[in-house]
């Protein structure tokens, strides 16, 4: 069992995020404890050295030996299947991302092309509600984007997400895809599945030379607890400009915008956005 093992298997925890994973390996570098001894450590102990809420020391406790088996799987596999892990601790931990999220979370899993996360990134977000003439404008907007030399961040499983990751397949332009299931789950057993059906009409198989596949939850897994609000917050982090076509007060994208507000995200909106000048007065326009 190595440092690196704890790490992960930390990062796919329920609860506990990159902050929380820092500071765990900090405290053991310090005290010269091993990954063994570690993991003998009761509720208490996790509380009361290394700061960690009840819940999630609970679920630290309960899973433990299970996280730690699939964490070291993982580890086994990783390499020959040319994937990238991407824990708290690492050098490479996107910076946009700790930026922007005050706990991100503690590790990623990735295929493609990883230097596209230093791209020129951009995200348009907009709520489940966002009526067809936003999604319109997502598809005009994002060929304008990608047309001017932007990489695109986008999800897969919802209209607004889908329109624009569309328009790069067109163009042959490289995207970056966050998923809300395991790797596996969503690019098929060899990663060569385009994940939504739309896409393969423009390219027959995902093609790691060109496009990133990134994801919060562990390759094997079809889901984890809160993946549809981790996903939209990883597509926001990962991206240093944002354009909202489409925000419900009170749901996830208006979180998702006041968080961009208070890191100072540069934003843009769509203009016939109910309470547009409102909002964009407030934002922080690109």
């Amino acid at each position: 069992m190595t440092r690196r093992t704890i790490a992960i298997a930390l990062g796919m925890t329920p609860g506990i995020g990159s902050k929380t994973v820092v500071r765990v390996l900090a405290r053991n570098d310090l005290l010269s404890r091993s990954p063994e001894s570690f993991m003998r450590l009761s509720r208490e102990a996790l509380q009361e050295e290394y700061r960690l809420k009840p819940a999630q020391s609970d679920h630290w406790c309960k899973a433990r030996k299970r996280l730690v088996e699939e964490a070291a799987e993982i580890e086994r596999q990783w390499d020959a299947r040319g994937l990238h892990l991407i824990h708290a601790t690492d050098a490479h931990f996107p910076s946009n991302l700790e930026k922007f999220d005050p706990d991100p979370p503690g590790v990623l899993f990735a295929y493609g092309n990883l230097r596209l996360l230093e791209a020129n990134t951009v995200a348009v977000l907009a709520s489940r509600s966002a009526p067809q003439a936003a999604l319109n404008w997502i598809e005009d907007r994002v060929e304008r984007l990608v047309l001017d030399g932007r990489v695109l961040i986008a999800g897969h499983d919802k209209p607004a997400y889908q329109r624009a990751a569309l328009v790069p397949l067109r163009w042959g332009a490289p995207r970056v895809l966050v998923l809300d299931t395991g790797l596996f789950e969503s690019l098929g057993e060899n990663l060569d599945q385009e994940p939504f059906a739309a896409a393969r009409l423009w390219r027959y198989q995902f093609d790691p030379r060109t496009d990133l596949a990134i994801s919060a939850v562990p390759p094997a897994r079809k889901y984890h607890p809160n993946a549809n609000r981790v996903r939209d917050r990883l597509v926001a982090g990962l991206a240093q400009t944002l354009v909202f076509a489409w925000i419900d007060s009170g749901g996830n994208m208006d979180r998702i915008h006041k968080q961009a507000r208070r890191c100072g995200r540069p934003a843009e909106y769509w203009p016939e956005m109910p309470g547009y000048s409102e909002t964009a007065n407030e934002g922080v326009m690109a």
